[in-house]
């Protein structure tokens, strides 16, 4: 077997094996259940850390190459071209990464859920794999599968484990990405009826009659049986030849006229629209804060650790390398979104009474840095620059990771005084560092992570986002650098009200005991990352990165200068010359 199909098959549906162990072991013995899901999750963390990373491995990782690594196509539906296919790259690598790290932190937090813990345990693995599954999928089906299979074990963690109000949290959350998933598919629909491998073999060093080839053919990672069909028919006797593969499409995108100006607009409108959902952006952000509010601890850490970089990871995925139109024209649209987002966001948490609320209501402001970098591309004709694009792409990236750290580590640090008190009112906290030293010292420190102060992960990907978006537009510049004040105003405020303020005012004073072993040791791991990655965020995420953001933004550079810019110069109003 092929090592590729080994260990990445391995990262995905380990947890999935772990579930259907848990499901054959006796529901009452709890604790064993708990620890044998914590073991599963532990080892998928290091599995993923090992075969990646590790230099001996035989999917190590390659910092030097910009394409897919490790990737493997094995039929699943032949007939329509659907399959089983997975990969890696600089954009997935450290999303798959934080994946399995997040999820074994969270099952750590898990000692809290003390109803129907085999049946928690069992959904909670399998919205692990389907996580992992995400990032790693190179088929749209396939992505499109774990996308839709992850929805049911959320709504279930929410909807059975939640608060008072969690079916009402559940259902809005079920539905808003059900929306987003219905769009997505018509996308899908789309590209795939007007999709043809025939054109890209015409660009690509597949037929020796290609003179000049602009796609590495091995790069597309096409089924052996499609590309000997068309090494020995390219006309595939005269029928269009459809396809799935993400890669083909976006070569089809980008160097072939198989999709239309107006066809790209309206899949990357839609496809966009899917995502942004996820993130979750305004004006479509509002089931977010009912979802964190009503969900457990654990799953609030998944949620906002992992669940809303799939709306960034597939922004850059799929809209841009494959309806790259679409981004062009929609680029202040995007870029206005995400300052609309950094903006309300921050000022709906100023606005709250409840903990987790304002949590929630940061992640809205902190992902719309993700959004305002991806969308600076189309700088004003004829100032286009495609390093200020990259300086975003990079930061959107590093924001994503930098963001599953910090958020993960507040909800957490929200979840560890919830279970002691059980409310979240923010004005009847108080002088909690008197009471829990070494658990407000950690808080303080996870919720200067996510202010943005310097040597801390949420710096560097709010600084490059800012720097990116002032060749593109300097009032959005401006208020986006603006946005960091707001931040620091309700985190300062917060910490204030809760830990360092007067006497603790709520009810449960009693329960105000200091953070046990295994709190201080999920709190310090996410504030220990929180360190490295602002210190060395080149050596944890950036240099991983690089190359395949870099690989991506010079494509669509070259396809700005080769038909963007030539549209806009025939399109722009002609004035007669003056003689």
């Amino acid at each position: 077997m092929n090592a590729s199909v080994l260990w990445l098959s391995l990262i995905v549906f380990l947890p999935m094996a772990g579930a259907l162990v848990i499901a054959c072991l006796p529901r009452a013995r709890v604790e064993f259940l708990r620890y044998v899901a914590l073991l599963i999750t532990a080892a998928t963390f290091l599995i993923s850390l090992g075969a990646l990373l590790c230099p001996e491995s035989e999917v190590h990782f390659q910092t030097n190459l910009g394409t897919m690594q490790n990737a493997f196509v094995l039929d699943w539906i032949p007939s329509f071209d659907i399959a089983y296919a997975l990969g890696v790259d600089g954009i997935s690598l450290p999303l798959v990464i934080l994946t399995t790290f997040i999820s074994l932190l969270a099952m750590a937090a898990s000692w809290s859920v003390t109803k129907y813990v085999k049946a928690y345990c069992i959904l909670f693995l399998i919205l692990e794999t389907a996580m992992i599954g995400v990032f790693l999928a190179l088929d749209f089906i396939l992505f499109y599968v774990f996308w839709e299979v992850m929805l049911l074990p959320m709504y279930f963690l929410i909807g059975v484990w939640g608060g008072p109000r969690r079916e009402y949290a559940a259902i809005k959350f079920f539905l808003y990405t059900l929306v987003g998933g219905v769009l997505m598919l018509i996308a899908i629909l789309m590209l795939y009826f007007k999709s043809d491998l025939r054109a890209v073999a015409e660009v690509s060093d597949l037929l020796d009659k290609t003179p000049h080839p602009v796609v590495t053919w091995s790069d597309l990672h096409v089924s052996d049986a499609v590309t000997a069909q068309l090494r020995e028919d390219p006309t595939n006797g005269g029928q269009p030849l459809h396809t799935f593969n993400i890669l083909a499409l976006a070569a089809m995108g980008q160097h072939t006229e198989v999709f239309s100006h107006q066809w790209q607009w309206w899949a990357f409108l839609l496809l966009f629209i899917g995502f942004i959902i996820k993130v979750p952006s305004v004006p479509l952000h509002t089931w977010l804060p009912d979802a964190h509010v009503e969900a457990p601890t654990p799953i609030s850490m998944i949620l906002a650790g992992v669940l809303l970089k799939m709306g960034g990871y597939g922004i850059i995925r799929f809209c841009y390398p494959i309806c790259p139109f679409g981004g062009y024209d929609l680029a202040y649209v995007v870029c206005a979104i995400g300052v609309l987002s950094m903006v309300y966001g921050g000022l709906a948490a100023l606005a709250q009474a409840d903990f987790k609320r304002l949590v929630a209501y940061s992640s809205v402001s902190h992902m719309g840095y993700v959004v305002l970098g991806l969308g600076v591309w189309s700088v004003t004709f004829p100032g286009y620059n495609a390093d200020y694009w990259n300086m975003g792409v990079q930061g959107a990236m590093f924001q994503m990771v930098a963001h599953g750290i910090s958020s993960a580590g507040m909800f957490f640090m929200v979840g560890v005084v919830y279970d002691r008190v059980h409310h979240r009112q923010l004005n009847e906290f108080g002088g909690l560092f008197g009471r829990m030293p070494v658990y407000t010292a950690l808080s303080i420190g996870i919720f200067f992570a996510a202010l943005g102060l310097p040597g801390l992960c949420g710096f560097i990907g709010e600084v490059l986002v800012v720097l990116s978006v002032w060749n593109f537009d300097r009032i959005l510049a401006v208020v986006a650098a603006s946005v960091m004040v707001l931040t620091a105003g309700y985190i300062l405020w917060t910490i204030q009200r809760v830990y360092l303020g007067a006497e603790y005012r709520g009810p449960h004073v009693e329960a105000l005991r200091p953070s046990t072993v295994r709190e201080n040791l999920i709190a310090g791991a996410l504030f220990v990352l929180a360190i490295l990655l602002g210190v060395f965020p080149q050596t944890f995420v950036l240099r991983y990165t690089d190359r395949t953001i870099g690989r991506q933004v010079e494509s669509l550079a070259q396809w700005t200068e080769r038909v963007a810019t030539p549209q806009m110069v025939s399109a722009s109003p002609q004035t007669n010359p003056v003689d």
